[in-house]
């Protein structure tokens, strides 16, 4: 690559992104260990993709049901690239893929950037705010409690954590292949370029849903641009191919996926203020909780604004300078310009308004989009000030950049640089999920999550996975259908665990040999999964069940 600068900017956004992700899922001394969200999301993206190499769209946490409510786009292609190369899928999750995509997402910026405003310092530029652009949080955080930390203090997860959230870095490369050969379609619009862009957008909404709404809405706002202006459908013919078949994609999976969405206005907003890892402003939520109980409208409007003027502004950093880009995006009317800027305003809008059931903060993720189109606009500034012939305003802007940039690359790499992790897998039950996972298919029964004690073992990391959170880690390394697992999810999905989990505790604490006999079989369960001190009221013989394995920590039973 002749590009030295751009050449250098990649290598060192790929290294900084993979570090929350490459230490995971590797053997230590103590077992596997994890950083991060990666001890229950990346588990949950390995016993998915692993379901699906197998050839099931079964639930792999809930044995007997159908994966529902959930885009696979991510892990079907995980999965197909473990079908094709036999390389472990914990392998790639970890360590292969998430250079791949960090450098494509650099990559992809700064091509999409520099044909977009013919600016190779306004790309370049772009390209580092999408990898390391940073909240105020930790400078927030460094004035109130002397530390620095807290990149999410307002709520939305920064930069340099795109690749702990996989489908969101996959939908990234797919949203920036998808404008690039857009601005090539509308130049050229064949039926074979409107085909080849057609499949792009509509892969996004089985990507990530998120990109995939808001990309639709931006395509038919910039088609009737395009209508209005130029008397050309080419953008509005893209748009209603791409919805068609995101429909086609989305829906066999997700028919019940509208059911999750609830009417919720500003809650971002109010716990932003509320909660203590946030921005913490009590008196400023009483008072809002107060106008809102009241009716004090005249009074509740300008506290909401305040509040989302925080929240938008305190989120974006440095890149709140892509303001200046936006005007000048609406005074041109350019299809492109706008089609970004409506994904900017529509994530931003999404998440104001709704919620999803069961895990709330969820659709912060609209608003993820938002921040990254703002830093493609920001490098457009930045470049001129940057350009400029006064050495003080660029020394200066220079500054500003690495003071609200590297505070926030610095506050969430340091969660995942120390050798002990929160999380871990012992040496003893991967021996015996290794075991498990060579045995016949069938459905595996574990011991419920036990929140009490996950909670006494906060201090004293790393803790197991079984004392971490309610994860799919037996599914993810035995290979095989779990009866209940990883109820997070499940609450996600909309599955109801709940009654399943009280199955299970009835079964555990039954003295009736007949009913308990009956339960195992009834429910297809052929082997039973226990760490050591876990078990029935009955016995091995009176539940009809022998030990398969056992080492100094682990049980496995085989259903007879």
């Amino acid at each position: 690559m002749k590009n030295k600068p751009l050449l250098l900017l990649l290598i060192i956004g790929t290294l900084t992104w993979s570090i929350t992700m490459v230490k995971s899922g590797w053997q230590y001394a103590f077992g596997l260990g994890f950083w991060g969200p990666n001890g229950h999301d990346g588990i949950w993206h390995l016993a998915i993709a692993d379901s699906l190499a197998r050839g099931s769209l079964g639930m792999p946490i809930f044995a007997g049901e159908q994966l529902k409510n959930y885009h696979i786009g991510f892990d079907l292609l995980l999965a197909a690239i473990h079908k094709a190369t036999f390389i472990p899928v914990s392998l790639l999750y970890f360590q292969i893929l998430p250079p791949i995509l960090a450098f494509f997402i650099g990559w992809l910026t700064y091509k999409f950037v520099n044909e977009w405003t013919n600016s190779k310092v306004a790309a370049w530029w772009s390209t580092f705010l999408v990898y390391f652009g940073g909240s105020w949080g930790p400078i927030v955080s460094l004035v109130r409690y002397d530390t620095v930390g807290n990149e999410s203090m307002f709520w939305a997860q920064q930069a340099v954590s795109t690749l702990i959230n996989p489908p969101f870095a996959l939908s990234l490369v797919v949203l920036l292949c998808s404008v690039c050969l857009l601005k090539w379609y509308v130049k050229k619009p064949t039926l074979g370029n409107l085909l080849i862009v057609t499949l792009l957008f509509g892969l996004l909404t089985q990507v990530k849903v998120y990109a995939g709404v808001l990309s639709l809405v931006a395509l038919f706002t910039a088609g009737a641009l395009q209508l209005i202006k130029e008397k050309k459908t080419d953008i509005v013919k893209l748009f209603f191919s791409s919805f068609v078949l995101s429909l086609i994609l989305f829906v066999p999976l997700n028919q019940g996926s509208t059911s999750l969405i609830v009417f919720q206005p500003f809650w971002f907003l109010e716990t932003m203020m509320a909660v203590s890892d946030r921005v913490n402003w009590p008196r400023f939520f009483e008072a809002v909780m107060n106008y809102k109980t009241g009716g004090v409208w005249w009074k509740l409007i300008p506290a909401y604004t305040v509040a989302f003027l925080i929240f938008w502004f305190g989120n974006l950093g440095i890149r709140a300078i892509g303001h200046f880009q936006t005007w000048k995006i609406l005074k041109k009317q350019e299809p492109m310009g706008l089609f970004l800027w409506v994904i900017a305003i529509i994530g931003t809008i999404l998440p104001m308004l709704f919620l999803q059931k069961g895990t709330p903060w969820n659709t912060i993720q609209f608003f993820y989009y938002s921040i990254f189109i703002m830093s493609i606009f920001a490098g457009g500034p930045l470049a001129k000030w940057t350009s400029a012939k006064n050495n003080r305003v660029r020394v200066s802007v220079l500054l500003i950049v690495l003071l609200l940039t590297f505070p926030t690359v610095y506050a969430t790499l340091r969660n995942y640089l120390p050798s002990r992790p929160p999380a871990k897998l012992s040496n003893e039950e991967v021996e015996a999920l290794s075991y498990l996972a060579k045995e016949p298919q069938g459905v595996v029964l574990t011991y419920p999550f036990d929140q009490y004690a996950a909670n006494q073992a906060v201090r004293n990391p790393p803790r197991p996975l079984y004392l971490y959170e309610s994860t799919a880690y037996v599914s993810a390394y035995a290979g095989k259908p779990v009866f209940l697992e990883d109820e997070v999810n499940l609450n996600i999905t909309d599955y109801n665990w709940k009654a399943r989990r009280k199955a299970v505790e009835e079964w555990l604490n039954t003295s009736d040999q007949k009913q308990a006999y009956k339960f195992l079989r009834d429910n297809n369960i052929k082997y039973i999964y226990w760490v050591k001190g876990q078990r029935a009221v009955l016995g091995e013989a009176q539940l009809g069940i022998s030990r398969l394995f056992e080492n100094k920590a682990i049980d496995v039973y085989k259903v007879d």
